[in-house]
């Protein structure tokens, strides 16, 4: 079986069609959260994922615009499009949102946001000593998150952790695995392109993806429709 993991992608209708045009062939496709937030495109992108999507948990955003989170610990930019998003979203996709749980599994694998340990925290996993702690508290031998934007292998082997670098590797037997997919919408390490990855279950890999979309139009919507403009330029430049 092949599975799509993307996640964050944060209303950019522009990066998740072309992201879903890519994964036509995949057997399922889960999403991690924050499907709004920051872009132009909410009520289309929470439709899309509604139609598409097998299992989807909820992201700080998703909260966010619904009320289960409190937007005063967002950015001023984050949380001017969190307000924005509440008034050009359906009271449907807002149904859809608010039924979003935080975490979920499937056949030995683990799926959150941000992290296991405490879900309702929003925190990150950005380097090797946050995955560590996170180990801890997952269940499944495979976890995938998201929330950094910033796609990335950890692994715990015989009490050692680590780093796994390039774009495939094969997983193995009593190994265990944090798997960050990147972001669709919103990219942070320096590549614009939407970022996501598939796992296959029978050949037991995973594999990361970019794929580049019409970041120019994604960009000048979020303009057009009054958002901060420095939310449309950080996705030209992936950062």
């Amino acid at each position: 079986m092949k599975i799509a993991i993307i996640s964050d992608i944060h209303s950019n209708l522009e990066a998740l069609t072309r992201v879903l045009s890519e994964i036509k062939v995949v057997d399922k496709v889960f999403c991690l959260g924050d499907i709004v937030g920051y872009g132009a495109n909410p009520e289309e992108c929470v439709e899309m994922i509604r139609e598409r999507v097998d299992l989807c948990i909820a992201g700080n955003h998703d909260y966010g615009v619904i009320g289960k989170t409190d937007i005063q610990c967002f950015n001023s930019a984050a949380r001017q499009a969190i307000i924005w998003t509440r008034n050009h979203i359906s009271e449907s996709a807002k149904k859809y949102l608010g039924n979003l749980t935080l975490t979920e599994s499937y056949d030995n694998m683990s799926f959150t946001h941000g992290v296991f340990s405490f879900p309702e925290s929003w925190n990150y996993i950005f380097s090797l000593k946050d995955a560590v702690k996170e180990f801890h508290y997952m269940d499944n031998n495979i976890g995938f998150v998201g929330h950094s934007h910033i796609p990335g292998v950890f692994f715990e082997k015989n009490g050692e952790y680590g780093t796994l670098k390039g774009s495939e590797f094969t997983f193995e037997d009593r190994v265990r695995y944090i798997v960050n997919c990147g972001s669709i919408g919103q990219p942070r390490d320096g590549d614009p392109r939407a970022s996501f990855c598939i796992i296959d279950t029978d050949d037991e890999k995973i594999i990361m993806h970019r794929v580049a979309y019409d970041v120019e139009r994604a960009r000048k919507k979020i303009i057009e429709a009054g958002l901060p403009e420095n939310l449309g330029d950080r996705i030209i430049y992936g950062r």
